[in-house]
């Protein structure tokens, strides 16, 4: 497959002290969604800005759709749109005259009445962006990046704070940019949406790449096939004391919880049960589910995604 983002060795220091990012290897496939998860401060932000051409990185090489931002810089500017998390629009112009002010910054944009159709904006064309709804500055933002007619598109946290109903449009209007042949990188707070529209991804930690692989593979590899959840009254023990239940591969505390990586539920559960039983404890809470990146998150850098 061709290679649409290669990067070697990827470094960044700030004030020859600080290491946000050290060493990351990565390849994204032409045509997929690509997704880069990872907790505050763990050089993601840094890793993108730079794969963006907005940071020059330390030490490395990075290459964009077969260019260098050194040598092909302005190519590359008409071979990418970015959508930042938070884009600050003219509040004065209206939502045609917002996309017609980025098209004129490309040489082969798209129509802006062709994009604001894709985006379901066509009905505010004459709307001023100040008197757009969230989901609709959303959709503008990533209106913009589209309108130049890239090949890639950068989307940072492009559905935060986002209800429902304007998540699901904007995740058709990325579905709908790959079928068109288009690659995408994506950044996310929300772990259904990596697994709904990544094809694979990776989790940065502490600067380094930390585990790859697709939304399935990295569930099957490293949080097994299902989670128990349970709570126990009066039980001063920790997760410790449930390892060694048949089936368990691996416990956490949560929220008062104690989580529960097992891969037959069906032998864990009696066990479990007679376990709370022999210790004279009352079983407050039980529930099964199937395993999902949240667990893999958690079980990776010790927190969940969202935690500050």
């Amino acid at each position: 497959m061709d290679v649409a983002i290669r990067c070697r060795d990827l470094r960044k220091t700030y004030d020859g002290k600080v290491e946000a990012v050290r060493g990351i290897d990565l390849e994204v496939y032409s045509g997929e969604c690509f997704g880069l998860l990872g907790p505050n401060g763990a050089g993601k932000t840094t890793t993108i800005e730079i794969l963006e051409g907005l940071l020059e990185q330390t030490g490395g090489e990075v290459e964009i759709l077969g260019h260098t931002w050194d040598k092909q810089g302005r190519d590359l500017r008409e071979l990418i749109g970015i959508s930042l998390q938070e884009t600050r629009l003219s509040e004065k112009l209206s939502v045609l005259e917002t996309l017609e002010l980025f098209a004129s910054f490309y040489r082969h944009p798209r129509p802006a009445k062709d994009v604001m159709e894709d985006l379901s904006l066509t009905e505010k064309a004459d709307a001023w962006v100040g008197k757009l709804s969230g989901g609709q500055r959303q959709r503008l933002a990533v209106a913009t990046a589209l309108v130049g007619n890239p090949r890639l598109l950068f989307l940072d946290e492009p559905t935060t704070g986002l209800d429902p109903q304007s998540r699901r449009q904007l995740w058709d209007i990325i579905r709908s940019f790959q079928q068109r042949g288009g690659t995408v990188l994506l950044t996310t707070h929300y772990m259904d949406e990596a697994e709904k529209l990544c094809d694979r991804l990776a989790v940065i930690d502490y600067g380094k790449i930390i585990a790859e692989g697709t939304p399935k593979e990295l569930i099957q590899r490293l949080a097994g096939h299902h989670m128990i959840e349970f709570e126990t009254s009066a039980d001063g023990s920790g997760a410790d004391a449930w390892k060694s239940l048949p089936g368990v591969q691996g416990a956490y505390p949560e929220d008062g919880r104690i989580v529960l990586r097992v891969d037959e539920p069906h032998q864990t559960i009696p066990a479990l049960l007679q376990a709370v039983n022999h210790k004279g404890l009352q079983l407050a809470h039980l529930t099964t589910r199937q395993a999902s990146l949240e667990d893999v998150f958690v079980q990776l850098t010790g927190r969940h995604l969202r935690e500050e």
